[in-house]
């Protein structure tokens, strides 16, 4: 019933446009009652691969490059093993933190660069010299998704793996027309962007096929069954705010997120 529900609300999206969140919201709903029902966690219905996954610190943007050092030495403090820079937008200045960010670190420490779809074809060449030459480990969203042709050429010019298709409409379509067109390297998977855990879960399996990684896109209980279930992503991603830095409960000391334990996706004991 949740699949043919699922899949009766996309022929209805294909009339009428919905919202891709508003599938996804329904969808998560109906995983919420399964797991219930058969008093499991979702992640385990969902097949389970993990109970544990480390989690990058994601970070807002902050207003010096010595601001970002001092931040990520917090991060490190706290246990996180990988760091994400959301940087200003600016090609040459975002290529200089990556590269004083590299040093301050050293070559341990795993880095990655998101774009937020910041970057016309050029500048994002630019920045994605030095990412590569940084050894960041991936380039997320440096354009807007509108077109699949823009990334491939990007993904010719720079030698930095490319994560795409996070906010490109059609889900796991679109996702399949990135691949397809040999780009990415990384791909984006997410309850509200990609139709619920049903589309999320397709994604993941999408990339697997094609020995990629599909990372899960952003904190929340919903996205921590996503990494318990899914093989093939590395991180779960948690948003680093404030300086200080605002602590993160589902994060351990250790830089461990672990998996729920609720039947269904545990809404409440989250709160």
């Amino acid at each position: 019933m949740r699949e043919l529900l699922w899949h009766r609300m996309w022929e209805l999206d294909r009339i009428e446009e919905l919202p891709i969140y508003v599938l996804g919201l329904v969808d998560v709903a109906l995983w919420d009652l399964a797991g219930k029902a058969a008093g499991l966690p979702v992640w385990k219905l969902l097949g389970g691969f993990r109970e544990a996954i480390p989690a990058y610190a994601s970070t807002v943007t902050y207003g010096s490059i010595e601001e970002y050092l001092d931040i990520a030495d917090q991060c490190l403090e706290a246990g996180y093993p990988a760091i994400k820079l959301h940087a200003w937008g600016d090609a040459r200045r975002d290529a200089e933190l990556a590269m004083r960010l590299r040093e301050h670190v050293g070559d341990d420490i795993p880095l990655m660069y998101d774009g937020s779809a910041g970057f016309d074809l050029p500048d994002a060449v630019y920045l994605g010299h030095a990412l590569g030459d940084a050894g960041f480990l991936w380039y997320e969203e440096p354009m807007r998704e509108f077109g699949v042709t823009p990334h491939k050429w990007l993904s010719e010019r720079v030698k930095i793996p490319l994560l795409v298709a996070e906010t490109s409409d059609g889900a796991h379509m679109n996702t399949a027309d990135f691949i397809a067109s040999g780009c990415a390297s990384y791909v984006r998977t997410s309850t509200p962007l990609k139709g619920g855990i049903t589309g999320a879960m397709g994604i993941a399996h999408l990339a697997d096929s094609f020995q990629m990684r599909a990372e899960v896109h952003g904190p929340g209980v919903v996205n921590q069954h996503l990494c318990m279930a899914i093989p093939n992503t590395t991180f779960y991603e948690a948003l680093v705010m404030g300086n200080p830095i605002l602590s993160n409960s589902e994060v351990g000391s250790d830089g461990l997120v672990r998996a729920p334990m609720a039947p269904g996706i545990g809404y409440d004991e989250a709160k």
